[in-house]
């Protein structure tokens, strides 16, 4: 086992669960192929006690003053800062992400914390006007229950920070599922909330076989809401079984982000903004962009700068000074960037750079550009969450919105342009739930965070977060 990785457990119950002669999977470091430990899966006692646990402690959960459970939230965010090297060098280990990106989420997810920390505060009703003398009608915001979380690895901070900041600021106590890629990660957002007083039972986080563990959480009448980032097949999944019990979901599903460049931008600042944004983590982002429409006008000296930047990138471990972009997550990804890159190569792509995997240990990928891709090659239509760039021109406004619009997803869209009629029009006819026009920033906390069409539905961060773990209840009073 490496030196400085903790030790992968369960969190149930108020309890740090080891192996026990469970079943258990490997932690593998993606840019070394090291194991990094035994992961132990949850059994169904494990699950059972998790959802007790939920169940006992959400009515005293819900009792404590929304101020209280802020200062929680608060004191957990100071913890994730004190510890964040110690925390993005375990991510970066189990996820492969530089470690400047690391450090970068834990302060995003110490952000998180801190804005539901006060957001919590402000779950507000109403009192509507008097119909009669004497009669008072109020609307009460109340949590909705115990909540299912399930997050992916691409974001091993981020991802519990966000589902389980929400859930607690709501007063409803929460079972995370993070990915079995990325425990540790995921623990040492637990942790910090644990030392910084949550009360036994409110959280548990547990691991196994995906399907296995949400099938039996939700099947619980325990649960009452469920939070999922992940793939569009599997977020229908939940969502049917979800259905069942009439469980509230919010889904944060796949994209494949658009970007449209406009004639009269400034060439090389647009490249200098596109490039990182399109290889961090390398390209294993749901809001990554993948498919830049340029105006035909631009088109080749937009492709020939960008291909320029990516060759120049530096790829290696995280963990390195002055890497630029680290391995992919584990092998599965290679292989789907095999099959996507061989399809349009066969559909006639051109390779400005890239497309190939990097020889050696590790799951590396080369920076990739792609120019002049047909719609119908398979990674036109199909996410391909690495690092690929498809270079595409366009001719006119219509035929730009139509290319962006033109797939059933709409999460993150983005666009640049100095034409403020242009940004007007963009804003209305781009289907997405987050546009970014002259900027790749979406995401902040105080910001809604989630799509549209296939892409889900509900959001995360900003008051929308909030709303999702709590119900609406009327009360006359005469």
């Amino acid at each position: 086992m490496t030196v400085n990785y903790p030790e992968p457990r369960l969190f149930i119950a108020g309890e740090w669960v080891s192996g026990g002669g469970r079943r258990t999977q490997p932690v593998v470091n993606p840019a070394t192929e090291e194991v990094l430990g035994e992961l132990p899966h949850a059994t169904t006692a494990d699950l059972d006690r998790a959802l007790e646990a939920a169940r006992r402690s959400f009515p005293s959960w819900r009792a404590v003053p929304p101020h209280e459970r802020g200062r929680i939230l608060r004191r957990a965010a100071e913890l994730l800062r004190e510890r964040s090297e110690h925390v993005a060098r375990i991510a970066t280990m189990e996820e492969g992400k530089p470690l400047a990106e690391s450090r970068r989420e834990v302060e995003m997810s110490a952000e998180i914390f801190e804005w539901y920390a006060e957001e919590g505060r402000r779950a507000y009703g109403r009192v509507l006007p008097q119909r009669a003398t004497g009669v008072r009608m109020t609307v009460l915001k109340e949590p909705v229950g115990p909540v299912a979380a399930f997050a992916p690895w691409n974001f091993p901070i981020g991802n519990p920070a966000r589902k389980i900041g929400a859930a607690l600021a709501a007063g409803c106590p929460c079972i995370l599922k993070p990915a079995e890629e990325t425990p540790a990660t995921a623990l040492e957002v637990a942790r910090a909330l644990v030392d910084a007083g949550l009360p036994q039972g409110v959280l548990s986080i547990v691991f196994g076989v995906p399907a296995e563990v949400s099938a039996h959480l939700l099947a619980s009448p325990v649960i009452r809401a469920i939070s999922f980032t992940g793939s569009i097949p599997v977020g229908k999944q939940l969502m049917k079984l979800a259905a069942e019990g009439m469980k509230r979901t919010t889904m944060e599903l796949g994209g494949h982000g658009p970007v449209l460049v406009f004639d009269d931008v400034d060439l090389e600042q647009v490249l200098d903004l596109s490039v990182p944004a399109k290889y961090r983590n390398a390209g294993q982002v749901c809001v990554s962009p993948t498919r830049f429409y340029v105006h035909e006008s631009l088109c080749r000296k937009f492709a020939e700068g960008f291909a320029a930047r990516a060759r120049a990138l530096k790829v290696g471990n995280g963990l390195e000074n002055g890497t630029q972009m680290g391995p992919l997550a584990h092998p599965r990804r290679l292989e789907a960037m095999e099959r996507l890159l061989d399809d349009a190569r066969r559909h006639g792509a051109r390779f400005l750079a890239g497309g190939e995997r990097i020889a050696g240990k590790g799951y590396f990928w080369q920076p990739t550009v792609l120019a002049d891709v047909p719609n119908e090659a398979r990674i036109m239509n199909e996410e391909p969450f690495g690092p690929v760039a498809i270079i595409n021109p366009f001719s006119s406004f219509e035929e730009a919105i139509e290319q962006a619009n033109r797939l059933p997803y709409g999460l993150a869209a983005y666009a640049f342009t100095r034409s403020a009629r242009t940004v007007n029009l963009l804003g209305e006819q781009i289907e997405a739930g987050m546009i970014g026009i002259n900027s790749y920033q979406i995401s902040v906390p105080e910001s809604p965070f989630g799509g549209v069409k296939e892409s889900g539905h509900g959001s995360e961060e900003g008051i929308e977060g909030l709303e999702a773990c709590l119900v609406t209840k009327f009360v006359t009073e005469a």
